[in-house]
């Protein structure tokens, strides 16, 4: 019988093998260390991905809506600066 998984990583004494030599390379104070920065890195290149993601599926749907106003809409004007103009063209 084959057994299959060592063909999907390191298991057992491999395992153990690898840990012994990080420990060995990084010392055991900076390996959480170096776990950290890792995750903290994904989480911003995951980051980055979602981002790029979401400006190219708002390129490329035309119905998206965006922060910026259209030109179909009309500017707020304050009534208060309304009557003050008007009073000063009188």
């Amino acid at each position: 019988m084959v057994n299959a998984l060592p063909l999907f990583g390191p298991v057992g004494p491999e395992m153990l093998i690898i840990l012994l030599v990080l420990v060995l390379l990084f010392g055991a104070n900076k390996i959480p260390k170096l776990a950290r920065s890792t995750g903290q890195a994904m989480g911003e290149f995951k980051k980055g991905r979602e981002d790029i993601e979401e400006e190219l599926q708002e390129m490329s749907d035309p119905d998206a809506t965006t922060s910026t106003p259209s030109a179909d809409t009309e500017p707020v004007v304050d009534e208060e600066e309304t009557e003050t103009e008007t009073e000063k063209t009188n």
